[in-house]
């Protein structure tokens, strides 16, 4: 072979090379396009203090409670405690025990306790660890944690009579704490 041929050779390898990026970088520049426009697309809202609470509807489990089904907007008129907790979650299970106990001090007060666990038995084994007897739904699809932009659990919605955020916490509550939220809320 001689330096001419070599050189040819080389130069090709060079331009297959030189395409072959291309290609990768242009697959890269797209995948990085669609994920920003996916994400601006995305619907963003978070609701905040001040903010009137998204209505909702879940299938209420609790056989404690009469409810069939909860449903955020025929609750108003009275303040809503809405708090996303689940089984597995221990200071979610450290302060239902204050819930339950404020509950039927407070009857101008809904307690909806919204279960992010798998399954049904799990949660109504709970119930009756506990004997709660405020409305607990199931959020099967996570539809109404992700609604509110629910991160960490526990986290506690207190909604005054008018549908209207007043504050929202992130962690567990202390009996003060929650009577404290219950007596901004109260009607």
């Amino acid at each position: 072979m001689s330096i001419e041929e070599a050189r040819k050779k080389k130069k090709g390898k060079k331009k297959k090379r030189f395409i072959f990026r291309s290609i990768i970088l242009a697959v890269l520049l797209s995948a990085i396009v669609f994920a920003l426009v996916t994400n601006l697309n995305k619907d963003n809202d978070v609701y905040n203090v001040g903010d009137m609470a998204p209505d909702f509807e879940l299938v209420q489990i609790n056989d404690n409670n009469e409810l069939e089904k909860i449903r955020l907007s025929d609750l108003e008129g009275k303040g809503v405690m809405l708090n996303f907790w689940a089984t597995y979650c221990k200071p979610c299970e450290k302060e239902m025990p204050y819930m339950e106990s404020l509950y039927p001090e407070y009857d101008d007060i809904e307690i909806v306790a919204v279960s992010l666990d798998a399954s049904d038995l799990v949660i109504q084994q709970f119930i009756d660890k506990y004997d709660l007897t405020f409305p607990v739904v199931h959020d099967t699809n996570s539809d109404v944690m992700d609604l509110y932009n629910v991160g960490p659990i526990p986290s506690t919605f207190f909604i005054n009579p008018e549908g209207e955020i007043v504050d929202k916490v992130a962690g567990a509550l202390t009996l003060d704490k929650l009577e404290g939220h219950f007596k901004e809320i109260q009607p």
